[in-house]
């Protein structure tokens, strides 16, 4: 019997830094949402990957950052527990931004961690956008900080290092047995990543605070005889003028939206999707525990 290894690996760093992005080539398949616009990834999101002999089990972490609001002091409790539960922790720095006020609050929170036999490795990404030199300098300053056992450079959008970053990880996670099936690539429920993907054709189509005030959720999911699903989704929106917003004139933006999503779950999950999405006015639903057991969040981490 082969010898196998299993572990989770946290990718922690700031909003947009390239933690989605990076999970989502190792694994293979979009099982996080990606967009340009900064707290994107809301929940803990763990992602798959077999290597070889290796399980990799990612959790994508929302990022870190200095927060105001509820969801967001949610958001961070979930992404520092995330890497408390780790066996190995990947900071992600984006090479052209260095060390900025949040990779220092990061840095920071780094030292004051308290666990025994967690590796911590970084990872430069968007290598692309800086100089050799430049990059040298940066990666010295980070080592001189904290004491990595291995640094990468790397594009995660680009796919250059990746591989290397992924062999080093599966050698080096515990031996033990696989966790999850060998063809699972997410441990969260098709639900949530459906609702997850609605979530990112919004954030792309939308403007402003829009995006952060909105959430999305699975309300229904009905598997048909002919082997297709339908899904009933709900858009939460806090104030009626976000509503008329969110649906757009004659209906155009929530129609492209659910195009956008049913074809991508449709190609996902190969077989035909009948998505209907709804948009309901819910002023207080980032004081409801439900919106956050939904997100995969914890609504007692929000006081």
């Amino acid at each position: 019997m082969k010898n196998t290894k299993c572990g989770f690996v946290a990718l922690i760093g700031e909003p947009n830094a390239g933690k989605s992005t990076l999970m989502n080539r190792i694994v293979g398949a979009k099982v996080s949402i990606v967009t340009h616009k900064v707290q994107t990834t809301r929940a803990r999101i763990r992602g798959i990957a077999m290597q070889e002999n290796s399980q990799l089990v990612f959790v994508d972490t929302p990022g870190l950052f200095k927060t105001r609001r509820k969801l967001d002091k949610a958001m961070v409790a979930a992404a520092w527990s995330g890497a408390a539960d780790a066996d190995i922790v990947v900071l992600i720095v984006e090479a052209h931004r260095g060390i900025t006020s949040g990779v220092e609050m990061i840095l920071e929170g780094l030292e004051k961690r308290d666990v025994k036999d967690q590796r911590l490795i970084l990872a430069i990404n968007k290598i692309d956008k800086i100089k050799s030199d430049a990059l040298l300098s940066l990666t010295q300053s980070l080592n001189q900080r904290l004491n990595f056992e291995e640094t990468f450079m790397i594009s995660a959008e680009k796919g250059y290092g990746v591989k290397v970053l992924q062999d080093w990880l599966s050698e080096n996670l515990p031996v033990g047995p696989y966790l999850y099936p060998e063809d699972q690539i997410a441990d969260v429920p098709m639900r949530m990543i459906a609702a997850e993907m609605t979530r990112e054709k919004l954030m792309l189509r939308l403007h402003q605070e829009l995006p952060y005030t909105l959430t999305v959720e699975t309300e229904k999911w009905d598997e048909k005889k002919d082997g297709s699903v339908r899904i009933e989704q709900v858009i939460y929106v806090a104030r009626e003028g976000h509503k008329g917003i969110a649906l757009g004139p004659k209906g155009e933006t929530i129609k492209s939206v659910s195009m956008a999503s049913r074809n991508e779950l449709k190609e996902m999950m190969g077989r035909e999707v009948h998505l209907f999405l709804q948009v309901r006015v819910r002023p207080n639903w980032e004081n409801e525990a439900e919106r956050y057991t939904e997100m995969g969040l914890n609504f007692k981490d929000t006081k």
